[in-house]
């Protein structure tokens, strides 16, 4: 499956206010590579491992495998993955018929607060909210992975 996604920066919390669920996600990486990434995905009471291909030269897209896996599996390959792990609050807010997808990111990554939203294709149009900021898509710094190995406290 091709995923194809851009990112931005929230230049407020006023998404909250607009949000219809949120939740907790931890994650970690079996493998960086940026050929090809592998990743636990924890979200309450389900687990995900993902694969993820390369991103294409636009940032936009990129092949993505995504797997469920029993939570007691997640949790012992957690204490596999590399560098930090990644924990985060997942706002979901509609914008007519997109959804957004704001993580408000903790630990190291405290302050960073980014935005996704998936397209159908590459030229999709889409309602942008007030509180969305610079488009940082294709920016590896803001890819997951990224941020396990230079975390967001580190950049300044």
């Amino acid at each position: 499956m091709i995923e194809i996604e851009r990112k931005f920066l929230v230049i407020s919390e006023d998404f909250k206010n607009e949000s219809f669920k949120s939740f907790s996600i931890k994650q970690g990486f079996l493998n960086t590579d940026p050929l090809r990434t592998v990743r636990v995905r924890l979200t309450g009471d389900k687990a995900y491992l993902t694969v993820k291909g390369k991103s294409y030269d636009d940032g936009l897209s990129r092949f993505e495998w995504e797997h469920p896996i029993p939570v007691e599996d997640a949790l012992k390959l957690l204490k596999l993955c590399e560098d930090d792990i990644i924990e985060k609050e997942r706002f979901l807010i509609r914008a007519d018929e997109h959804v957004f997808e704001v993580d408000v990111f903790d630990n190291n990554n405290k302050g960073l607060i980014i935005a996704e939203i998936e397209l159908k294709t590459k030229t999709e149009s889409f309602t942008q909210p007030k509180w969305l900021g610079q488009e940082v898509t294709g920016d590896p710094r803001y890819y997951n992975a990224q941020l396990s190995q230079q975390p967001f406290k580190t950049w300044t």
